[in-house]
């Protein structure tokens, strides 16, 4: 009788423990929508002339498939250097994800942007990489590097960095 008490509180203990490290981390559910904002750190860089760099707001949203794929979106404004002020930017996106650990992922996105820079709109193939980390299960911050537009004239860059929600 005493065995059988020892092995059931054994097992119980093992059970519990199971639990608490299966609660710790919980395998995602896919799909797994997110949005974030950033503070977007923008280029404009003529082969001609001055280039123009000022500070925006950049809002992204996107759907992550699985582990290694996903879609999103940003939607951007805001910044003036003087002489060029950035209306908006708006682009669409799949997202290439290389998860390095649990908590740390690295990703690359291509796709389009329409840019409107004052009265001169622009829209371009795209491309870019960044990397985020979870701070907490659904919270996250990241950081990338975009090149929004590469024209014959001028390319548009951007670095950002921000949080990230996941629902």
């Amino acid at each position: 009788m005493k065995l059988l008490a020892i092995s059931t509180a054994v097992l119980m203990g093992t059970a519990l423990a199971s639990s608490a490290q299966a609660q710790q981390y919980q395998m995602p559910m896919y799909p797994q929508a997110y949005a974030g904002a950033d503070a977007m750190f923008w280029e404009l860089d003529p082969d001609q002339g001055s280039s123009a760099d000022s500070v925006g707001l950049r809002l992204n949203g996107g759907m992550q498939f699985n582990d290694y794929f996903g879609a999103e979106a940003h939607l951007g404004t805001g910044g003036s250097d003087g002489a060029t002020e950035l209306d908006y930017l708006v682009g669409a996106y799949a997202k290439g994800i290389l998860p390095v650990s649990q908590e740390f992922r690295l990703y690359g996105l291509a796709g389009f942007t329409e840019v409107d820079f004052d009265a001169d709109s622009e829209s371009g193939f795209s491309y870019g990489a960044g990397g985020e980390f979870d701070v907490a299960p659904n919270l996250a911050v990241g950081a990338d590097y975009m090149r929004y537009l590469d024209e014959s004239a001028y390319t548009f860059d951007a670095a950002s960095i921000g949080i990230r929600y996941r629902f």
